[in-house]
């Protein structure tokens, strides 16, 4: 990670993304923009927060560009209640455990929902924030929605994936602990 302070570097953010670079920036292989501001996963509170501040702030100044926020843990709860009943989802996992559970949820909500999802969402939008990200774990793993969204998503848009782990630029280690699938596609933010 950075050396700067978490603060300086969620400051940077609304820099970085008024930059040309950012704003007519293409990823590796002319693919869509995507970045990751990796952070520790003990500042998830003040990360939140400083997420809120950003979107409102950059938003209010009038520009082409808008962002808006996916908190995939929050589309979870959306796709489960649209798709089963909600509270069937919780009795079951108390009489059948956590791991058929997740077996079962993974199985009715997919990566693919995710990326349909995002992309009807954000028509109006340029700036994608993905969030939620340790808060869906196990239910989605990153390296699958970023995967799924690298093939769907239209390529104008940039994606700035908050990752409560650590991102070496080929693999993603979720809460600095949990190894998920290479992804090599995506850049440091700051």
């Amino acid at each position: 990670m950075c050396m700067h302070s978490l603060g300086e570097r969620l400051e940077a953010i609304k820099d970085k993304m008024k930059t040309d670079k950012f704003i007519n920036g293409r990823g590796l292989g002319n693919e869509i923009s995507f970045y990751i501001f990796e952070y520790n996963p003990k500042n998830e509170m003040y990360v939140r927060e400083q997420i809120e501040y950003i979107i409102k702030d950059f938003n209010r100044v009038p520009s082409n560009e808008k962002i808006i926020e996916f908190d995939l843990y929050k589309m979870l709860i959306d796709f489960l209640k649209e798709e089963e009943d909600f509270e069937a989802i919780i009795r079951m996992e108390e009489k059948e455990g956590k791991e058929y559970t997740l077996e079962t949820i993974t199985t009715v909500v997919t990566s693919e929902m995710y990326a349909e999802r995002i992309e009807k969402m954000s028509k109006e939008y340029g700036i994608l924030f993905i969030t939620g990200v340790g808060k869906v774990y196990p239910y989605l793993r990153a390296h699958n929605i970023l995967n799924t969204l690298q093939q769907n998503l239209n390529k104008n848009k940039k994606l700035i994936m908050f990752y409560p782990g650590i991102y070496s630029g080929q693999d993603l280690k979720l809460f600095d602990r949990f190894e998920d699938e290479n992804y090599y596609r995506a850049f440091q933010l700051i």
